[in-house]
């Protein structure tokens, strides 16, 4: 066996700490389930093809804030006080610009109908729309890159994965009047209240944690 993978060579904040991948991928899971029924599955649900739908429909938003939330309580459960964020602010990024790969060989996610231009994609039909997948796609790429050289410079500690989570937020708040989402709340979509439910949630923790930390 491999020593370093022993509970005999494992400190107990880390063997404490083993509850928070399985409570990661589970909060994913069902965040990125809930926020995408929310946000456009339940327009489906007379359609013959809905759990098919449903099985495929997917919400990073939602992702972000299962996820989040998830182990945040698996730590309060098992008493681990440590920052764990920090491990995850250049990993998420680069997850999230692997799916709008995805997005963008595929043809989901599409963006609004706009004039043909040098910037616009042509969808399955012919029709010129806004690059939505592939704008993330970059975001994500340069977010990767800018918190890579936080966590390198060793600037603002623990704060990493919140700010990463305020900036998508914000972005996708904005970026969702350029994708083709229907509208559901007061002229917006369901990603944009998700998305400011992101930023709220980011925000409040880099306060909280900025109080915390001497």
């Amino acid at each position: 066996k491999i020593p370093c993978l022993t509970h005999e060579r494992m400190s107990p904040s880390l063997l404490a700490l083993r509850p928070a991948p399985p409570a990661a991928l589970a909060g994913v899971f069902l965040g990125a389930k809930v926020i995408y029924f929310a946000a456009e599955g339940w327009l489906h649900v007379h359609d013959g093809n809905f759990w098919a739908q449903l099985a495929a429909g997917k919400s990073t938003l939602g992702g972000l804030l299962g996820g989040y939330l998830s182990v945040e309580l698996a730590k309060r459960l098992t008493g681990y006080r440590g920052v764990t964020g920090d491990w995850f602010a250049t990993i998420v990024p680069l997850a999230v610009a692997l799916g709008r790969v995805g997005c963008a060989t595929h043809g989901c996610c599409l963006g609004r109908v706009c004039e043909a231009s040098w910037f616009t994609v042509t969808d399955s039909v012919g029709v010129a729309r806004w690059p939505a997948a592939q704008v993330e796609l970059s975001f994500n790429l340069a977010a990767a890159a800018a918190l890579l050289a936080l966590r390198r410079t060793g600037k603002l500690p623990g704060q990493q994965f919140h700010i990463y989570l305020i900036a998508y937020g914000s972005v996708r708040f904005a970026h969702e009047f350029e994708r083709a989402t229907p509208l559901v709340v007061a002229g917006l979509s369901g990603y944009q209240n998700a998305a400011l439910a992101l930023v709220t949630l980011g925000i409040f923790r880099f306060r909280q944690r900025s109080k915390d930390q001497p």
